[in-house]
């Protein structure tokens, strides 16, 4: 088997987990599968931000009960595959209170797992100092 067929493999098994199925269940995935999930958003020029997906339209989407990850760091590994794996440091992690709603440039649109949820959700809320 090639490396590219393992890293696919791989990539599924991953995303089967992230989206709470068991490895029976294989629906189709597709582009709004996440929507009403909560989710970790990287944008084009906002940053980073956790919350709701209400909605999705190409790369735009609406995050309901918004939190802006200002500055985050992961509890196991480096990169946001880290924190919605793994959770937050809360102790070195400044996530500003959540917003109602915010319209956002997505890149990436990444699920969380329990962990995760409660972790950044367990934060409190930033302030300036």
């Amino acid at each position: 088997m090639s490396i590219n067929k393992l890293i696919a493999k791989q990539v599924k098994k991953q995303v089967i987990t992230l989206l709470g199925m068991t490895s029976s269940e294989h629906p189709p995935v597709t582009l709004n599968c996440m929507v009403g999930k909560k989710v970790i958003i990287r944008t084009y020029s906002a940053g980073v931000w956790f919350g709701i997906l209400d909605q999705k339209s190409g790369n735009e989407v609406i995050l309901k009960n918004a939190r802006r990850m200002w500055h985050w760091w992961a509890a196991k590994s480096i990169s946001l595959s880290g924190v919605v794996n793994y959770g937050v440091k809360p102790d070195k992690s400044h996530i500003a209170p959540s917003v109602e709603h915010v319209w956002l440039e997505a890149i990436e649109i990444i699920p969380c797992n329990k962990i995760s949820i409660d972790s950044i959700e367990g934060c409190k809320n930033a302030e300036a100092k």
